[in-house]
């Protein structure tokens, strides 16, 4: 069983929008002096050991946060026990968590958009296919949830 707050950020392939969310959160849990144990995957194996996508990188980049040394990985059983909460960027990987998670799970499971109000139960949209607009609209709803989310386990939850 975990005892402190540990984040991890799951989407499909891991070189998107989860290290987005990674860098995101470590950003404002610094900038709030939070300690926490952050990291991502993926709940596919494609691009594992793969750094985060160009676009994605730039993006952070234009933020002042650098994920160039993130890799991709993807989610392992053991994660639903390491990790305090398991964020996942939209619903399909969402129900992938649910699926995998073994019995003894004591993880937390939601998606990144429910810690924002009116947003619950939505999904980042998956900018791999699209542009840097794209990417900059996926940084713009990540960055919001990630500050809420860090302000919601500072609350203890």
């Amino acid at each position: 069983m975990v005892s402190e707050a540990s984040v991890l950020f799951v989407c499909l392939g891991n070189i998107c929008r989860s290290p987005l969310a990674e860098g995101a959160f470590r950003a404002a849990a610094s900038r709030a002096g939070f300690a926490v144990h952050v990291d991502s995957a993926g709940t596919g194996g494609w691009h594992i050991g793969e750094a985060p996508d160009p676009r994605a990188r730039a993006e952070a980049a234009r933020h002042g946060v650098d994920i160039t040394r993130l890799r991709a990985r993807q989610v392992e059983r053991a994660d639903f026990r390491h990790f305090s909460h398991i964020i996942a960027l939209d619903e399909a990987n969402l129900a992938d968590l649910r699926r995998l998670a073994p019995a003894d799970a004591s993880a937390r499971l939601a998606l990144l958009l429910d810690h924002l109000p009116g947003r619950e139960g939505q999904s980042v949209a998956d900018p791999y296919y699209g542009g840097a607009e794209d990417f900059a609209a996926a940084w713009s709803e990540i960055a919001a949830a990630a500050e809420a989310l860090v302000d919601h386990l500072r609350c203890g939850a």
